[in-house]
């Protein structure tokens, strides 16, 4: 079993920046990868950005240029820097973490950070 706690959620005003971080505990393979899906109220939860392992970025097109994943394997641990926030981010944003592949169905998900954007 694999563990995940996100923070870093919070209402921020529109042109602000978040940085999410989820830290991965339990039975870690070394070969993986960890993610962030969002989904903004009545939308499908949709897949974000994505960073395994050995170093590959996938960023979804609605969010390239603005959100960037980064992680630190030494500690387990997923970021997401998202900055110029839209209201359109608004949502809860779940870490995930997936045996290489299977990032469309990862195995393990947090329990969510919500990330509100308004003025």
């Amino acid at each position: 079993q694999v563990q995940l706690v996100e923070s870093g959620g919070g209402l921020v005003q529109p042109g602000g920046s978040l940085r999410l971080s989820c830290a991965a505990s339990g039975s870690i393979f070394s070969s993986n990868v960890m993610g962030w899906y969002r989904q903004a109220p009545g939308k499908q939860r949709e897949l974000a950005a994505t960073k395994s392992s050995d170093g590959t970025t996938m960023y979804a097109p609605t969010v390239t240029g603005r959100f960037t994943i980064s992680r630190d394997n030494a500690k387990n641990t997923v970021y997401l820097q998202i900055n110029r926030l839209k209201p359109e981010d608004t949502g809860v944003y779940y870490c995930v973490f997936a045996s290489p592949g299977r990032i469309r169905n990862p195995d393990y998900w947090g329990q969510g950070t919500q990330v509100t954007v308004s003025s």
